[in-house]
C-alpha cells in the first residue's frame, strides 16, 4: 500500500503544470502532454465525425459557407496562435457553435437565422477563436484529469486491499474526447476572456464591439422565454446572463465606437436560409410526430417541407424513415436513395440506406453501404448488422469485431450485440456462464446445482464430475442436463456419489464443473 501511495502521489505531482496562455499571457494549468500537438491532433482527428454526428454539413447555399469562412478567417488573423481555423455551417436547426482544440469550429444553421448582422456573426466566431487560441479545451480537460487522479486516489487510501486494481486504472486513463470537448461548460473564467478578447478581436478585425452587446442581450432575452432549442443548445454550454451583457457593454467602453455592424450584408447572405426556416420547422415536426408514432402526421409535414425544397437531402431521409417504420422497406430504399443523390457525404444515409437493404435481403450492397457508413461515422447498428452477415457467412472473427464495438455503445443494439457476442463464446467458455454448486444432501450423496446467469437460453449443459473415494482412488465421470434454462434459471442434477459425511469431505473430495453447452440459437 505505501509503495501504490508513493505512485500515485508521483503521478499526481508529474501531472501538475503550468503554461503560459497565449491570449492573456497568464499562467494557466495545463497537463504537459496537452500541448499543441495535442490540440492539432484532437481537432485533425474529431471534427469531420463530431460533425457528422450532429447532422453534417449544410451544403444547399456554398455561398454562405464562404461567407461565414470569410468573416471566421477576418477574424482568425487577429489571433495569438497560427492554429489550422476551419469554420464549417452544420446542418441542424438547434441554435448552436462550438470549437474543438486547434481551430476546428462550427455554427449551426439554426443559429445563423437567429443572429442580426455580421457584428454579431463576428461575435459568435471571435468567442469560439478565443475558447481555441486560449486552449481553453486543454485546460478543461487537464482539471478533468486531475480530479479523476484525485478520485482513484482517494478509493486506493481507503481501501484495505493492497493489491487493488485502482494502480492500473490510473495509468490506463486518458480523455474522454469527442462530444465532451463540446458540450462541457467552460469554467466562468474561460467564458470571460473569450468574451473579453473576441471582443477585442472583432474590433482589430474592423467589427463594431456593440455587436457583442447585442448578441449577449439577445440572448439573455431568449434564455428569460425558456425556448427549447437554445436550452438545448448554445446555452447548454455557454450560458447567457445580465453579468456578461454589463461585463460586454464595458468592453466596449473601453474599444472605439467604430467599425461594421454589416447589418444589411447579412441579411441579404441569409435571406434564403431565413426565407427556409419555415420549412426546417416542418422537418423538425414531422420527426416528431414520427417519433409519437403519428405517421400519418409526420408524411404530411415531411411531403410538404419536400415540395417546398426537393433539393434537402434530410427530408428524403425523413420520408425514408417513415416508410421503413411502416416495414415498407422498398420504397425506403428509394428515399434514402434520393438522400444520397443530393448529398453522398452524410453517414445517415448510407447507414438507414443500407438497412433498408438487408431488410429486403440485398446483402452485398447492404454491406457496400454499411462499410462506408462506418468510415464516416461509426455506430453501433451499422456493426451490428455487419455483424450479423458475417456471422451468416460464417466469418466468425470478423462477426465478433463488429460485435464487440457495437456492444460498447448504451443502447438496445448495444445489449443485442452482447447476447451474440454470448451466443458466440458460450459454447467455447461455458465455466464463464453458467455457475455450478456441489451440494450435499442429508443422506450424504451429492447433486450439482446449475444455474444460467447469461442473458440467453441454454442447452445440453454437459458436468464433469470429479470424485476421490473412501479407498483413496480418483475417479472422473459426466452428467448431463437434459433440460433447457432460460436466463436466471437453474436445475439440480444427481452425481451418484453417496459417501460424503460432511462439508469438509465435500469440499476435499468432490469437484464439479461445467465442461460443455450450447445456446438455444445455435
Amino acid at each position: 500500500m505505501r509503495r501504490l501511495l508513493i505512485v500515485i502521489l508521483s503521478l499526481s505531482f508529474a501531472l501538475t503544470g503550468c503554461s503560459i496562455n497565449p491570449v492573456t499571457g497568464e499562467k494557466n494549468f495545463v497537463l504537459p502532454n496537452l500541448d499543441e500537438n495535442w490540440e492539432r491532433e484532437v481537432g485533425q482527428k474529431m471534427y469531420a465525425p463530431m460533425r457528422q454526428s450532429q447532422g453534417g454539413d449544410y451544403i444547399l447555399d456554398p455561398e454562405l459557407t464562404k461567407y461565414v469562412e470569410g468573416v471566421g478567417n477576418r477574424l482568425a488573423t487577429q489571433a495569438k496562435r497560427d492554429l489550422p481555423y476551419e469554420f464549417h455551417i452544420l446542418n441542424d436547426s438547434v441554435p448552436n457553435a462550438w470549437a474543438l482544440p486547434g481551430g476546428k469550429i462550427v455554427v449551426n444553421r439554426g443559429l445563423l437565422t437567429e443572429l442580426n448582422s455580421e457584428a454579431e456573426l463576428a461575435a459568435v466566431l471571435g468567442h469560439e477563436i478565443v475558447h481555441a487560441d486560449a486552449a481553453h479545451g486543454a485546460r478543461q480537460q487537464s482539471k478533468g484529469m486531475l480530479t479523476q487522479v484525485g478520485m482513484v486516489a482517494a478509493m486506493i487510501f481507503g481501501s484495505s486491499m493492497a493489491d487493488s486494481e485502482m494502480g492500473q486504472q490510473v495509468a490506463m486513463m486518458v480523455p474522454q474526447l469527442g462530444a465532451q470537448l463540446i458540450t462541457t461548460k467552460y469554467g466562468r473564467d474561460a467564458e470571460r476572456e473569450s468574451d473579453l478578447y473576441g471582443m477585442r478581436y472583432m474590433s482589430a478585425a474592423g467589427y463594431n464591439p456593440q455587436g457583442a452587446v447585442q448578441l449577449q442581450e439577445t440572448f439573455v432575452k431568449l434564455s428569460a422565454e425558456r425556448r427549447s432549442d437554445w436550452l438545448s443548445g448554445l446555452f447548454a454550454s455557454h450560458p447567457p446572463s445580465a453579468e456578461r451583457v454589463a461585463n460586454n457593454k464595458a468592453t466596449a467602453k473601453s474599444l472605439p465606437d467604430s467599425g461594421e455592424f454589416g447589418r444589411e450584408v447579412y441579411l441579404r447572405r441569409t435571406a434564403y436560409l431565413r426565407e427556409m426556416k419555415p420549412v426546417y420547422e416542418d422537418y423538425t415536426n414531422a420527426r416528431k410526430a414520427l417519433v409519437e408514432d403519428k405517421a400519418s402526421e409526420a408524411r404530411t409535414l415531411v411531403d410538404r417541407a419536400i415540395k417546398r425544397e426537393p433539393r434537402e437531402a434530410l427530408f428524403h431521409a425523413l420520408s425514408g424513415d417513415i416508410y421503413a417504420a411502416n416495414d415498407n422497406y422498398r420504397k425506403a430504399e428509394g428515399a434514402y436513395s434520393d438522400a444520397l443523390r443530393l448529398d453522398d457525404s452524410f453517414f445517415y444515409h448510407y447507414l438507414r440506406r443500407g438497412q433498408a437493404r438487408y431488410e429486403l435481403g440485398k446483402l452485398a450492397p447492404a454491406r457496400t453501404d454499411l462499410e462506408y457508413s462506418l468510415e464516416l461515422l461509426p455506430t453501433a447498428q451499422a456493426n451490428f448488422l455487419l455483424g450479423n452477415m458475417d456471422k451468416r457467412a460464417g466469418n466468425m472473427e470478423s462477426a465478433l469485431k463488429h460485435y464487440q464495438a457495437a456492444a460498447t455503445s448504451n443502447s438496445d443494439i448495444s445489449r443485442q450485440a452482447q447476447k451474440e457476442l454470448i451466443i458466440i463464446d458460450l459454447p467455447s467458455n461455458p465455466d464463464r456462464y453458467i455457475q455450478i454448486k456441489t451440494v450435499l444432501e442429508q443422506n450424504g450423496s451429492v447433486s450439482a446445482a446449475v444455474r444460467n446467469n447469461s442473458p440467453v437460453t441454454v442447452k445440453n449443459i454437459t458436468l464433469k464430475v470429479e470424485h476421490i473415494d473412501t479407498s483413496g482412488k480418483y475417479r472422473e465421470f459426466s452428467r448431463s442436463i437434459d433440460q433447457r434454462l432460460g436466463p436466471g434459471e437453474q436445475s439440480a442434477v444427481g452425481t451418484g456419489i453417496r459417501d460424503i459425511p460432511d462439508m469438509n469431505e465435500l469440499d476435499r473430495r468432490v469437484r464439479v464443473t461445467v465442461v460443455g453447452a450450447k445456446t438455444q440459437e445455435s
